[in-house]
């Protein structure tokens, strides 16, 4: 069965950090595009990725919201994706989703949107 699986979220306070974790199952994630979403309690899910990394070639992505504060990144041996989290802010308090992702670039913007693999979320808590 192909699973992705979030961990590592929890209450941390405002300018603190976190390691969010996805880990994949009947899948590797060296052959797909993954990505992080986010969804605000009470709200819909973000249809664009927060932030994403291309196995096919390294490239990442990030939202403006998360640049600069966060980090992607995988590692092939552990067949997991990371969310490395610093500086955050009451804002970014969500449920953060990983998925298998596709990479659209249009007008030299790079987007990053949900594809048919999703885990079932961490949440986060940054309380002020």
């Amino acid at each position: 069965e192909v699973q992705l699986a979030e961990s590592g979220g929890g209450l941390v306070q405002t300018g603190g950090s976190l390691r969010l974790s996805c880990a994949a199952s009947g899948l590797t994630v060296d052959d797909h595009a993954i990505g992080w979403f986010r969804q605000v309690p009470g709200k819909e899910r973000e249809g664009k990725g927060v932030s994403c990394i291309s196995h096919s070639d390294g490239s990442t992505y990030y939202a403006d919201a998360v640049k600069g504060r966060f980090t992607v990144s995988s590692d092939i041996v552990e067949n997991t994706v990371y969310l490395q989290m610093s500086g955050l802010r009451p804002e970014d308090t969500a449920v953060y989703y990983c998925a298998t992702v596709m990479l659209l670039t249009t007008n030299g913007v790079t987007e990053c949107y949900g594809r048919d693999v999703w885990g079932k979320g961490t949440l986060v808590t940054v309380s002020s």
